[in-house]
């Protein structure tokens, strides 16, 4: 179980931040404070530097100034040897799924446990088929390649992937990007179930409206290399900031705002 004092501190921590290509700047100052247990959600326009702030911060990316900590540790020291346990505690979900297509959904799965634990292949194929179960997929799924299932499919094959090491930790990039509505819905319904399953705190990258309103306990809007807002989503449609009004109350934003209502009757 963890310690109360674990819940009070962020989880993440990213102060002033600031990301440069060459001449082009997509961060110039970002700071937030993310809680455990919550979904927090990072949105904002195409090239306003979602994924980019990501992968900073499971250490990917190397911010150009600034500061993230995540779980207590600096992201630049996550390649260090003192760095690498925290990989353990955190699951990543790729845009897309990012699965392996010359391994089964199964041998997909089993890739975080292959690689970073000395479990026996027996002990490996019987976990593997729990989080197989667990994303709602077939049992029979597990033999088939990933050329070979829906897009649904595939996302939850990544989903079992992500959470195969127990994390506490979980990022999903662009989660339901491309699927039919009702998929993306039952997807946001399986993020849901399994935060509060296994006590996740979940970080999600998207530009799905729906997903928003439907899951997403606070949201950071982005924008012009700054954070625009942080709020949950019926603060933020308040907001009188009018990139964030354009992004809310445009066609697509005021459709989700009616639908968000709609659920809530």
């Amino acid at each position: 179980m963890r310690r109360e004092t674990d819940r009070a501190a962020p989880i993440i921590d990213i102060s002033h931040v600031s990301t440069r290509f060459g001449m082009s700047v997509v961060h110039e100052d970002v700071s937030l404070s993310i809680r455990p247990g919550e979904v927090f959600a990072i949105a904002g326009g195409n090239g306003c530097g979602k994924s980019t702030l990501l992968r900073e911060i499971i250490g990917l990316l190397t911010p150009s100034g600034g500061t993230i900590r995540i779980l207590g540790i600096d992201s630049r020291q996550l390649g260090e040897s003192h760095g690498r346990p925290i990989y353990h505690r955190v699951g990543v979900m790729f845009q897309h799924g990012a699965l392996f297509s010359s391994l089964t959904l199964a041998e997909n799965v089993a890739v975080p446990l292959r690689e970073h634990t000395d479990l026996n292949p027996g002990l490996i194929r019987e976990i593997v088929a729990v989080k197989i179960a667990m994303v709602g997929l077939p049992p029979d799924s597990g033999v088939k390649f990933p050329n070979e299932l829906s897009g649904g499919m595939r996302r939850r094959a990544a989903l079992a992937r992500a959470i195969v090491m127990d994390p506490e930790l979980l990022f999903l990039d662009e989660p339901t990007a491309g699927l039919d509505p009702m998929i993306a819905a039952g997807f946001d319904d399986l993020v849901l179930s399994l935060k509060h399953l296994l006590g996740l705190t979940v970080v999600m990258v998207t530009h799905d409206l729906d997903s928003l309103w439907r899951i997403a306990s606070r949201v950071a809007m982005l924008g012009k290399g700054n954070v625009l807002g942080v709020g949950t989503m019926q603060e933020l449609s308040q907001s009188d900031d009018p990139v964030i009004k354009e992004y809310f109350h445009g066609p697509r934003g005021r459709t989700a705002l009616e639908q968000a209502a709609w659920n809530q009757k």
